[in-house]
C-alpha cells in the first residue's frame, strides 16, 4: 500500500514539473507578422506592366513568403493611375496607414509620417526572405543595387518625369527617381540625398535599370 501511495506521488510531482515547465517556453504572444519588404525580383528596365503589373508583382512575393492573404502594394508614385481616373497618385497613400514590420518583425515605421522622416538601413530594407540588398555597407556583395524604383519626392509624393511613364516604359529617352534602400552613397556617405530610402537621384535610363547601383526592384507594403 505505502509502495503504490509513494508511485502516484512522484506521478503527480511529474506531471506538475511536466505542466510548469511547458507553461514557462512557450511564447506569450505572436510577434508581429511581415508588412513590408523590397523586391527579390529585379527588373532590367522601367517597364513594371504599370502599378497593376508592380502590385501583382508585391502580392506573388508576399505569397510565396506565407504572406499573400494580405493586400500588397508597390510604393510607387505616377502621373496617370487608370485607378485614379487617370489622376497622378502619390506613393504615400497607397500602403495604408502603418504600422510596418520587415521579415524579422524590426520595425520600419510607426506611421506614414514616421516613415517619410527615416533614412535608409541594411539591416532593415531587406526583402521577403529577410535578405539584405547589395549595396555600400561595409562587406556587402556585388554588384551594388540599392537604387528602389520610387518615382517620388523624399515625402513620397509624385516626382513628375521621373516614373519611367509611369512604370510602363523601358526607354533610353526615360528616367526614374529611385531610393537608396542602404541609405549609403559612395564609400558609405550618407550626405544629402544619398540616406534618402526613397528619393536618391534617377536612373540614368529606363532602358537599363543596373547602371548607377540598380536592380529594378521596388519596394512593397501591406495595407
Amino acid at each position: 500500500m505505502r509502495t503504490s501511495i509513494s508511485l502516484l506521488t512522484v506521478s503527480v510531482v511529474l506531471v506538475t514539473v511536466s505542466c510548469t515547465k511547458d507553461s514557462s517556453t512557450s511564447p506569450t504572444s505572436a510577434g508581429p507578422t511581415m508588412s513590408f519588404f523590397v523586391s527579390s525580383r529585379t527588373s532590367v528596365t522601367g517597364n513594371l506592366g504599370g502599378l497593376r503589373g508592380a502590385d501583382a508583382l508585391c502580392q506573388s512575393l508576399a505569397a510565396a513568403a506565407g504572406q499573400g492573404a494580405k493586400t500588397w502594394r508597390a510604393y510607387l508614385s505616377v502621373e496617370r493611375d487608370a485607378d485614379n481616373g487617370n489622376q497622378p497618385t502619390n506613393a504615400r497613400t497607397r500602403i495604408g496607414t502603418g504600422p510596418w514590420y520587415n521579415a524579422a518583425g524590426t520595425v520600419v515605421a510607426a506611421n506614414v509620417t514616421e516613415l517619410h522622416a527615416r533614412t535608409g538601413d541594411a539591416a532593415v530594407f531587406v526583402d521577403e526572405r529577410g535578405q539584405r540588398i547589395n549595396g555600400q555597407w561595409p562587406n556587402s556583395p556585388s554588384p551594388v543595387e540599392h537604387d528602389i524604383l520610387t518615382g517620388s519626392n523624399a515625402d513620397g509624393t509624385l516626382l513628375a518625369g521621373a516614373t519611367c511613364s509611369d512604370w510602363t516604359s523601358g526607354s533610353a529617352a526615360d528616367t526614374g527617381q529611385v531610393g537608396h534602400s542602404d541609405g549609403l552613397g559612395p564609400g558609405g556617405s550618407t550626405a544629402g540625398a544619398l540616406s534618402s530610402w526613397n528619393s536618391a537621384h534617377t536612373t540614368q535610363n529606363c532602358s537599363n535599370t543596373a547602371p548607377r547601383g540598380g536592380a529594378g526592384r521596388i519596394y512593397c507594403f501591406a495595407r
